[in-house]
């Protein structure tokens, strides 16, 4: 069923990462979700693996860092992040996207490691984190480096990770979650099992009075061929009432957007999504915060 030449069982961050410097064509597997389908349909017929499912002690769990920044680890799986207290109280949207990822059998393998890591553009996590401005830790033969989500997607299936080199740590800075509140909203052609026809991710950050948007973030899954930011949706709405904006920001957005025809969906039905579901997700969102809209 899975054609494998040879799996290797990593002991440690160090030794997967001696290991895929051993053999540099060699694919990492955690949770398997995403890789294991792969090898079936034959188009990593043959690989060798690097196995790094075991390592929860290096890789695993979600932590508050001395400067106040929420550090998540790869290994994480989608049902761990769901749940998980400190996300819950701190970033709760991406708990919720989290729980929109396959079904309960997925969700309990699947890792918010693998969803970043594999570069589609369908990731439920993957908008909500390019909203939160996430920082991606990646460890490999030459130490550590720092990459900025928004530098992170390369293209489709593409991601800034270079040669024997791992994701070792997601941090979402305290600054871009402090005083923030967020809704995301999968739109797909069933409620659970399925893949984003479109994601969208918004947060905002309102005025005392809670009718001002003083901020806000808006990113999208499927709307281009990777996960992107509106940063014209954003500018255009900042500082506008909670009405106004959620009119507005659907139709600034389609500035930044290019998205395009599959089989789930024409780029125009997309388009329309990306019209009506920003404002959606951006009310539900001033909601959460206290909005009385």
């Amino acid at each position: 069923m899975y054609d494998l030449t040879s799996i290797y069982r990593a002991t440690s961050v160090a030794d997967a990462i001696a290991a895929l410097e051993k053999d540099p064509q060699a694919v990492v597997i955690a949770g398997g979700s995403d890789v294991l389908i792969k090898i079936r349909e034959g188009k990593l017929a043959g690989c060798r693996l690097v196995s790094i499912h075991g390592l929860d002690a290096e890789l695993a769990g979600v932590k508050v860092q001395e400067n106040g920044d929420l550090a998540i680890g790869p290994l994480t799986t989608f049902h761990n992040v769901t749940f998980d207290p400190l996300i819950r109280a701190h970033v709760p949207v991406l708990g919720e996207a989290a729980d929109m990822a396959g079904g309960p059998q997925l969700r309990v393998v699947g890792t918010i490691g693998g969803n970043v890591c594999n570069g589609v553009t369908s990731a439920d996590t993957a908008s909500t984190l390019m909203a939160f401005g996430a920082q991606m830790h990646v460890q490999g033969p030459d130490g550590w480096r720092v990459v900025p989500i928004d530098d992170w997607y390369k293209g489709v299936g593409k991601v800034d990770l270079r040669p024997a080199e791992l994701l070792c740590r997601i941090v979402i800075p305290k600054a871009n979650f402090e005083g923030w509140t967020g809704h995301y909203i999968k739109y797909a052609q069933r409620n659970a099992m399925d893949i984003a026809t479109l994601g969208v991710s918004c947060l905002v950050k309102l005025s005392a009075d809670k009718t001002v948007c003083e901020d806000v973030r808006l990113a999208f899954g499927v709307a281009a061929p990777t996960p992107i930011r509106s940063h014209t949706a954003e500018d255009g709405v900042r500082g506008l009432t909670v009405a106004q904006a959620a009119e507005q920001i659907g139709e600034l957005a389609l500035q930044d957007i290019n998205p395009r025809t599959s089989w789930r969906a024409s780029k125009e039905f997309r388009v329309q999504l990306v019209k009506e579901l920003s404002g959606r997700a951006l009310l539900e969102a001033a909601r959460k915060g206290g909005a009385q809209v």
